[in-house]
């Protein structure tokens, strides 16, 4: 029995990749600056969004859509702050684009400041799939270990923050903030790391306050690109 092997030499998620653009553009364009939260399970993506949420309220308008498995879980304790919107995966252990883009029409598409996508617990998957994102932030937290940018570099590649998150916990923990920060910057040397405990709130203005940079920095860049036409 003969076989044949047949060479594809093609980006099979080219069009995933470019209805990721156009999405992120017409986002951009209306002033949305889109995050894309990444970490393990339990790293404190929902702890961190309803410290944010407390942090902007009355001042920006903010928007979330939650990734699980199952159950609305997540959903519900950001719920009584902003809106929400759940997206069920039923198995998958990443987000893509048509289920974002399915949240966004169940929210109404509204035309928030920030809208931030809180991705499937996992360090693997998610990392290959472009959401419309304009800002990738890896979340690390001090009880997983320091060690996790050298196991999962394509996620810390991919990203342009890093939060390192329980900061309280820190006292009782083998973790060096030095080493995970060394770490990962040895795989991105451009990575903002940013550390702070959502319970107490160190380190939340200091995550704001990035947030805005790049809200800002995104929308002048869209501003010039429409002012060049």
């Amino acid at each position: 029995m003969s076989q044949q092997t047949i060479i594809v030499k093609r980006d099979v998620q080219a069009e995933q990749k470019a209805d990721a653009e156009v999405e992120r553009g017409r986002l951009g364009r209306r002033g949305t600056l889109v995050v894309n939260l990444l970490s393990s399970p339990g790293s404190g993506k929902t702890s961190l969004l309803e410290a944010t949420a407390r942090h902007f309220a009355g001042r920006r308008s903010m928007a979330v859509l939650v990734g699980d498995l199952e159950t609305d879980r997540d959903a519900q304790r950001l719920a009584p702050l902003i809106p929400v919107a759940q997206l069920t995966t039923g198995g998958a252990c990443h987000l893509e684009l048509p289920l974002v883009q399915r949240g966004l029409t169940a929210l109404g598409d509204p035309a928030v400041d920030f809208l931030f996508i809180e991705n499937v617990g996992n360090l693997v998957c998610p990392a290959s799939h472009d959401l419309a994102e304009h800002l990738r932030v890896v979340l690390i937290s001090t009880t997983e270990g320091d060690d996790k940018p050298g196991k999962y570099p394509k996620m810390f590649r991919t990203s342009q923050a890093m939060l390192i998150t329980k900061l309280d916990l820190l006292p009782h923990v083998p973790f060096s903030v030095e080493a995970v920060t060394a770490d990962a910057q040895r795989i991105q040397s451009a990575l903002q790391v940013i550390s702070c405990c959502s319970l107490t709130g160190k380190g939340i203005q200091d995550w704001c306050d990035f947030l805005e940079e790049q809200h800002q920095f995104q929308l002048a860049a869209y501003h010039e690109s429409t002012s060049n036409y």
